[in-house]
């Protein structure tokens, strides 16, 4: 009796357990009923809420409609003017719910109505079916069209961009002579686009997020999933989900923000205006972070040997190729060094320069006031504001400005006796050289100052020491984990640094980028001797 009565009361714990399970569960949708930032049944509740949520702003327009049999059912949508596309929201919306014939029920049932609509009525290709308010707000201020029912404790998002978009053009700070013509827009899905035109591969993973409190900027991140490091791409997602910020406005932001590095005059995150390039580095085991409203591409890790690689390395002869690229070394080394090996020559090694020299820089210099330190940091100066107010300026002006600001300034700097003429001569050369390699042009700026106040002070020795502190600061950066002065090691990634080796010679991916996948080609014989026919085989008529 007494094991009957324990095992009886057992049951009804057991029930009385279950049934108050089912009670929480039946209760759980009607307190999404009636929480503030839920969907609710009045059509017109929605729209009001939805209006405060937008600042009652002029720009939201409010449509309404009936549908269904005989006009049973009435609906309103909800956009953004300006956002969308008003061709889709008749041919895709309006004009299908005209003409549906929904039978009407005196309590429709939002389920059933809501994917009838979906199903039988719309023609949108992209339809989200969402519950909280919050939801709806962000698909009106990203382009989307929102869709509210009476008695439908549910809307739907559906997909209307159709804003204003630059087409696809030439760029501009990456001009090719032989390589594709076509540069990244302002448009996120356009960008994605020209670099799924480019690999066509089932590996190259696409992850969209939104960053930004009050621009909720859309952001997405692209990789091969085959190739890319799992320490990369893991360090890439953490830094990108901490940032809490108002505003992104451009893929600046997000460089700063995420670089390994902040406050160094070295890049360690590389950018493109080129899905060629893009889709280069991406095959090598890169991510590239694409941003909606710029048509700068990020691309992480970057390696320092990067600056001196262009497009068109791998489209040219390997020698011209390479010889081009040595140029560029030579030129980031000129632009960096020349005004300090003109200061210490003149002030502290005079010994080194021939007699017939020595005396020409001398009677060049006699009569100016100024210390050759003085002379060079004056020319530097002007040429650094000239450059500016170039770019700064529309195109016809800013050039006109940069030659005759430069010419006039130089020769009346030299006919005043300010400067002496080979101070504006070094410093032309310097300029010229810093153009070579335009991804470091910040740290040339920087460099090339403090290489001057070294050789002002101890002359070579000063130069030698700052090229010692420049080496070690090189080696001690890292990108995203890599070493940022990878490229110059001793393995297969010297293949593609000093100089560009024949494409079928560089099989692997640089060594501590990719993981995984890292053979680039298959075995292909060099092209290096002509076609020797086979004993027997007869010869081509």
């Amino acid at each position: 009796m007494i094991f009957k009565f324990i095992s009886r009361k057992i049951k009804f714990l057991l029930h009385a357990a279950k049934q108050k399970e089912s009670d929480v569960e039946k209760e759980e949708p009607e307190k999404k009923e009636i929480t503030k930032d839920s969907v609710k049944k009045q059509l017109s509740s929605n729209v009001s809420n939805l209006k405060k949520r937008l600042s009652n702003s002029s720009d939201l327009k409010i449509h309404y409609f009936r549908t269904g049999k005989d006009g049973c059912y009435t609906g309103a949508l909800a956009f953004i003017d300006g956002l969308v596309s008003n061709t889709l929201i008749t041919e895709s919306i309006l004009r299908p719910l005209t003409v549906w014939e929904a039978q009407s029920e005196q309590e429709p049932d939002e389920e059933k109505l809501m994917d009838g609509v979906i199903e039988q009525a719309l023609c949108s290709g992209e339809i989200e079916k969402i519950l909280e308010l919050p939801q709806a707000v962000a698909g009106c201020l990203s382009g989307d069209t929102v869709l509210f029912m009476e008695g439908c404790a549910s809307a739907l998002v559906i997909s209307t961009k159709g804003w204003d978009k630059r087409s696809v053009s030439e760029p501009q700070s990456e001009t090719v002579v032989r390589g594709p013509r076509e540069g990244f827009t302002e448009n996120l899905r356009t960008n994605t686009s020209l670099i799924r035109r480019k690999i066509k591969s089932g590996k190259l993973h696409v992850e969209n997020m939104k960053i930004g409190r009050k621009t909720q900027t859309d952001i997405c991140l692209m990789y091969l999933e085959d190739v890319v490091s799992s320490d990369v791409i893991r360090t890439v997602k953490s830094r990108m989900k901490q940032l809490d910020v108002d505003a992104i406005l451009e893929s600046g932001y997000i460089e700063e923000y995420i670089e390994d590095a902040p406050l160094s005059p070295f890049p360690t995150v590389g950018y493109t205006e080129k899905p060629d390039v893009a889709a280069g580095k991406i095959l090598e085991g890169r991510i590239a972070i694409i941003v909606d409203g710029t048509p700068f591409v990020l691309t992480a890790p970057m390696l320092f040997v990067e600056s001196f690689q262009t497009t068109e390395d791998y489209y040219t002869r390997t020698i011209y190729a390479s010889l081009m690229r040595v140029t560029r070394f030579i030129g980031y080394l000129i632009t960096i060094f020349a005004p300090g090996i003109y200061i210490s020559l003149s002030d502290f090694h005079q010994e080194i320069i021939p007699t017939t020299l020595l005396f020409t820089i001398a009677n060049a210099r006699e009569g100016t006031p100024f210390p050759v330190f003085v002379e060079t940091l004056i020319m530097v100066f002007a040429f650094e504001i000239i450059r500016e107010a170039g770019i700064r300026l529309p195109r016809p002006v800013g050039q006109a400005i940069s030659i005759v600001g430069a010419l006039v300034m130089g020769d009346a700097a030299v006919s005043a006796g300010l400067v002496g003429a080979p101070v504006v001569i070094v410093v032309a050369i310097t300029a010229v050289s810093a153009f070579l390699v335009p991804s470091q042009s910040d740290s040339v700026s920087m460099l090339r100052v403090a290489m001057m106040a070294l050789a002002s002070f101890t002359g070579w020795y000063g130069l030698a020491m700052g090229s010692l502190a420049i080496l070690l600061y090189l080696g001690s950066l890292t990108s995203f984990g890599v070493p940022y002065f990878d490229g110059f090691s001793w393995n297969h990634n010297l293949q593609d640094s000093l100089v560009r080796m024949p494409l079928w010679t560089m099989v692997k991916r640089p060594k501590y980028i990719a993981e995984g996948n890292i053979t680039r080609i298959g075995k292909i014989d060099p092209p290096l001797r002509p076609h020797k026919k086979e004993e027997g085989e007869d010869e081509d008529l």
